[in-house]
């Protein structure tokens, strides 16, 4: 499968293409220079996220099968550039509990570019299962200046 690497200020993010569409966006150490337009496309976006010139990202993602993730996917991607939602309120929307709302965020495949990121707990942060934990989670919300008392 093709992947392509990105220097950037949460470390070095990877994507990789599958079918035509952007299967998954991880932590990598390894560089990764397979050239598709897609994958190029990607890396353009993630690096005009990171210098502040887009807030939101316009890439074909692979389907997800299961109706749960689907909706969290929307729920996620539904939340504007610069804002957060609590686990809870996703929850309440989805009519669920706040914990599989929890899970399915620390199971996004495409960090970043579905931002679980913008997802807090209602009394702080909460986690984050990306490579660095909190500390990038902090980063990223800085970036959007979405979480006031972080800046």
């Amino acid at each position: 499968m093709p992947l392509a690497t990105l220097d950037t200020p949460v470390g070095r993010l990877a994507v990789e293409e599958v079918d035509g569409a952007i299967a998954r966006a991880f932590w990598s150490d390894r560089e990764g220079a397979d050239a598709t337009p897609l994958l190029d496309e990607a890396r353009a976006q993630l690096a005009a996220f990171f210098d502040g010139r887009l807030r939101d990202f316009d890439l074909p993602l692979t389907p997800v099968d299961d109706a749960f993730h689907a909706a969290m996917r929307a729920a996620m991607l539904a939340i504007p550039y610069g804002e957060t939602r609590t686990y809870g309120d996703i929850a309440r929307a989805l009519g669920t509990y706040g914990q599989p709302v929890g899970a399915a965020c620390g199971a996004n495949p495409l960090p970043v570019i579905v931002p679980c990121h913008r997802v807090l707990s209602a009394t702080g942060l909460g986690g984050y299962s990306g490579r660095g934990g909190v500390e990038t989670k902090i980063a990223l919300l800085k970036l959007e200046g979405g979480y006031p008392l972080l800046i």
